[in-house]
């Protein structure tokens, strides 16, 4: 089965708004490891410069000074950076000035060793370029950058028709080569496995039929938010009257299109609380930040939101309501629920209870 889903979703080509997600979602989680290569890169280059500028004879300069000043600053930029569009232009600030400083020191070494460096810098900077999070856009544009900036035949005795010049354009072209189809193949894999996690993710808290979160979410969120403690929560728990009749009569299909049409009113009325289809025709809604007033006035509109659906086969839906106090745990709260939800099919359907402990005993 994971094969399968594996095979059909490589086939599949995801959609803006999942690559915008996906970006987003690769910068936060290496946001850290971003921070940690440009400080790296200011550390290796630091060191460099310090060798070149005292065993060298160079001296160290402002322009060294100030290269440290401006690269910090973009370090700086990046820990506040929160959005994938912003890094991929700060990298790209980030590598023009730190290669523009690598050509700088470079060219205070002895000509003849110059080239080795150079392609030395490019390996390492298209290297790391290449892991990190950033769009194609921006990886080729640093690509470009990356070898304008430490070209190996500028300012040295290279030409590219002798022996030496042939030897590094072939180099240039398998590295670039390399670089580009392990950055694209790479970035490649992690959209699938963040498209196979998110369709696996769905597939297991999203109810397939009706389209709105299911049991396992709806336990998992309604527990964090009662662990959270916030005033005012509320459990309801819905089922559609006579259901069975309808799948007897109409057949399973159109108690299909009931479920869907059911779930809908939940999603379209209860907007900004959990929701969830339990299973069979069973729903719940947990509410928060509202009074006994405000809880009842949401239950019994949507019981007459369902009722007025004048459709080729009407339901009606009867809802158990229960109020969440301190130290109540879900389960609890579920059981009240369910017993208040009996009462109001015992009434005569089509209404909610509020669960009380005088009226409603377990």
């Amino acid at each position: 089965m994971y094969k399968t889903l594996e095979a059909h979703i490589r086939q599949q080509v995801a959609p803006a708004a999942l690559r915008a997600e996906f970006r987003q979602h690769e910068f936060e989680a290496m946001r850290r490891f971003c921070l940690l290569i440009f400080c790296v890169g200011i550390a290796i280059w630091l060191v460099f410069d310090l060798i070149v500028s005292y065993l060298g004879g160079q001296g160290f300069t402002w322009r060294s000074g100030a290269f440290i000043a401006l690269l910090g600053c973009l370090t700086v930029v990046l820990g506040f950076t929160r959005k994938s569009p912003h890094f991929d232009v700060l990298n790209l600030l980030f590598v023009t000035v730190l290669t523009l400083a690598m050509r700088l020191v470079i060219e205070g070494i002895p000509i003849v060793l110059r080239p080795v460096w150079l392609v030395l810098g490019v390996s390492t900077v298209l290297y790391t370029v290449s892991v990190l999070p950033v769009r194609r856009w921006s990886f080729f544009c640093a690509l470009g950058i990356t070898w304008i900036m430490l070209n190996p035949f500028f300012h040295t005795r290279i030409h590219a028709l002798d022996l030496e010049g042939a030897m590094l354009i072939s180099y240039a072209l398998c590295l670039s080569g390399l670089v580009t189809y392990s950055y694209l193949r790479i970035r490649q894999a992690k959209l699938h496995n963040f498209y196979l996690t998110k369709v696996l993710l769905e597939q297991a808290y999203v109810d397939a039929l009706t389209e709105i979160p299911n049991r396992r979410s709806f336990m998992a969120k309604a527990e964090r938010q009662l662990q959270l403690g916030a005033p005012g929560q509320f459990l309801a728990m819905i089922d559609i009257d006579n259901f069975k009749r309808v799948n007897d009569s109409f057949g399973h299909d159109i108690g299909d299109e009931v479920l869907k049409r059911v779930a809908g009113h939940i999603k379209a009325a209860m907007s900004g609380f959990e929701i969830a289809r339990l299973g069979g025709e069973e729903f719940a809604i947990f509410f928060q930040g509202l009074d006994d007033g405000a809880a009842e006035q949401q239950v019994a509109a949507l019981c007459q939101r369902v009722r007025e659906d004048y459709n080729e086969h009407p339901v009606t839906i009867s809802i158990g309501l229960t109020r969440i106090d301190c130290g109540d745990t879900l389960s609890a709260a579920l059981v009240r629920a369910d017993q208040a939800l009996y009462a109001a099919k015992h009434a005569g359907k089509d209404r909610f209870v509020l669960w009380q402990a005088q009226v409603i005993t377990p």
